[in-house]
């Protein structure tokens, strides 16, 4: 029966990444066809909204000067993805396993997350440079809150009636924690590391804006500041590229660390 049930959520799981790429590519298409459209009838000045055979042009024929760029970006959107993960589920855990910890904390990381972005990057650059390390820590603080928020608010969700029957079993706070707890917030965990890990480009190019010598970031503000409309699209390209990838990752991964999570 089990076997069976697994086999039947493993094909449940698989049409699910089926139906999401076909929504995917139908919306890319949908985009394109509107884009396309809208440059045929309306006719505007290259500089201001160039095609997309333009920009696929610009991708193939600038291939060597864009890939560098986006490699760049992706390390450093990836390295802020598993450091801001790792740290906002230790701080949601630590939040509700230690209460009046949780009490001094949680307003700290509050007043962090009501700060703006742009507000945080300059000091960021500030403090660890031009290099890779101020955009990791730009990329890891952006995403930070949502892991930590959803984590905690998984952990605070479960039901009191379980706790107290892990308790009159003999079970201790720790092990209530560790084998109770935390496998039935796995869920929400994933839900916040699917909402996360679009926002770890974003934090990376945001760094980038402020401040580099290389990325996808950097690579905008110069063509922007040129007028390479084509170049610019581009880079948003393969932006949104590497967050589906992001996305795909993390869904991935959620489904052989928390099997159980497939269906949030």
């Amino acid at each position: 029966m089990r076997a069976a049930g697994g086999a039947e959520a493993a094909r449940a799981g698989g049409l699910r990444s089926r139906d999401i790429v076909l929504v995917v590519a139908r919306g890319c298409v949908s985009v394109l066809a509107l884009w396309q459209g809208a440059v045929l009838i309306l006719d505007p000045p290259r500089y201001l909204l160039p095609s997309p055979l333009a920009v696929g042009r610009t991708l193939v024929e600038r291939f060597s000067m864009l890939w560098p760029e986006a490699l760049l970006t992706l390390g450093e959107a990836g390295l802020g993805l598993v450091i801001g993960s790792l740290a906002g589920a230790l701080s949601g855990l630590l939040v509700v396993a230690l209460p009046r910890v949780g009490a001094l904390a949680w307003p700290v990381l509050l007043v962090l997350q009501a700060l703006p972005v742009f507000a945080i990057a300059p000091i960021l650059v500030l403090w660890f440079g031009f290099g890779v390390a101020s955009k990791v820590a730009m990329a890891a603080l952006i995403l930070f809150f949502p892991v930590a928020s959803a984590f905690a608010d998984g952990l605070r969700r479960i039901e009191r009636d379980v706790v107290d029957a892990a308790a009159l079993a003999g079970a201790t706070p720790f092990q209530t924690l560790r084998l109770l707890r935390v496998p039935l917030a796995m869920p929400a965990l994933v839900s916040g590391l699917r909402v996360a890990a679009p926002l770890a480009p974003l934090g990376a190019v945001v760094g980038e804006w402020v401040g580099a010598t290389g990325g996808l970031g950097f690579l905008m503000i110069q063509a922007n500041a040129r007028m390479q409309t084509d170049v610019l699209f581009a880079a948003l390209v393969l932006l949104a590229l590497m967050t589906l990838a992001l996305r795909a990752l993390v869904d991935a991964l959620a489904h052989r660390l928390a099997p159980w999570a497939r269906t949030v």
